[in-house]
């Protein structure tokens, strides 16, 4: 086998390095600007690590951003380069989720980054939650989306209020997975408001203190089990609708009125009933005497031919025997 001479030898090194130099230049056309940015804001990442971020897909661009806001606010330690790429190919919105740690951080608000992935993978808006712990947010009650402007409540004495509250809200971090919406805050406070002022034994009573209709739904717990928390529970608005009481006994009234009338119809019926019934019994008793008086004279002229009846008698007009 023929040896190699020096000239083939620094050849081959020389393609070798002309290769690897064209290698560099296109990871530095590519990844040079990425590769700075991430240096000079002390979130190093290595052109390796660049490289296989495109093989699998990932947008390094995204990556490398999310990085250095994490460092820069502090977290750089907690949030490494990996786990933010994890979350990416898992479809999780890695900027949404970086934001949210960071004011989490500045809001002193207990967060880490593996449960604000599952709160994003979950499909809850993780930036919105710590944005609602930091700043509550008022929701009206009855919502816009029942079509509602008011809640229909009866107090003991049967007169309507018609009530519009206003719930104060924060989000509860701890249960925002697997916690239950805005739609169910709104309707436990309609159903606890509604009991409260059907309890009262007088709609003055709810006027005069509409503090302490809320009061009593607040300390029902109405956020248990709850993707938030109850800060307070406002009644923005009262009025008097209808004197439901007095209409259901006016109708009540009304219906026992009509049943009598219907009673006493069907009590005439029957005298009407009885009265041709005994007309009729009557009737035929008068033609059966009738029928009796015909076979009077039939009898007395078999009476006659027989011999039994041979005179009547000219005063008392008893018939002598025979």
């Amino acid at each position: 086998m023929n040896e190699l001479t020096p000239s083939v030898i620094i050849l081959g090194i020389g393609i070798v390095a002309v290769l690897a130099g064209l290698v560099m230049l296109l990871l530095v056309a590519n990844y040079g600007q990425l590769w700075f940015q991430a240096y000079w804001s002390k979130s190093p990442v290595t052109f390796l690590e660049l490289l296989g971020m495109s093989l699998r897909k990932v947008n390094a661009r995204t990556i490398v951003q999310a990085k250095i806001m994490s460092t820069q606010a502090g977290l750089g330690r907690e949030i490494s380069a990996r786990k933010l790429e994890a979350h990416y190919l898992a479809g999780g919105d890695v900027p949404r989720v970086t934001r949210a740690l960071i004011a989490a951080q500045r809001a002193d608000i207990d967060l880490d980054f593996d449960r604000a992935c599952a709160i994003d993978l979950a499909g809850r808006d993780v930036l919105d939650a710590v944005q609602t712990s930091v700043n509550p947010k008022v929701i009206d009650c009855p919502d816009k989306i029942s079509g509602k402007s008011t809640l229909s409540a009866v107090a003991k004495n049967g007169v309507e209020l018609k009530i519009r509250a206003r719930v104060t809200v924060r989000t509860n971090i701890s249960q925002l997975i697997g916690g239950a919406t805005e739609e169910t805050i709104i309707a436990r406070v309609g159903e606890g408001i509604i009991t409260s002022i059907g309890s009262a034994e007088s709609h003055f009573d709810v006027m005069e203190h509409p503090d302490t209709i809320s009061k009593a739904v607040l300390h029902r717990g109405l956020d248990a089990q709850t993707a938030f928390q109850i800060v307070s529970i406002d009644i923005a608005d009262i009025e008097v609708g209808e004197n439901i009481g007095a209409r259901l006994q006016a109708d009540q009234a009304e219906a026992d009125t009509r049943v009598a009338r219907a009673k006493a119809e069907e009590r005439r019926s029957i005298a009407i009933a009885r009265e041709q019934e005994m007309k009729a019994s009557t009737a035929e008793n008068r033609a059966r005497v009738l029928q009796s008086e015909a076979l009077v004279p039939k009898a007395m002229g078999e009476a006659f031919r027989a011999g039994r009846l041979e005179s009547i008698g000219p005063r008392s007009g008893v018939p002598a025997s025979a």
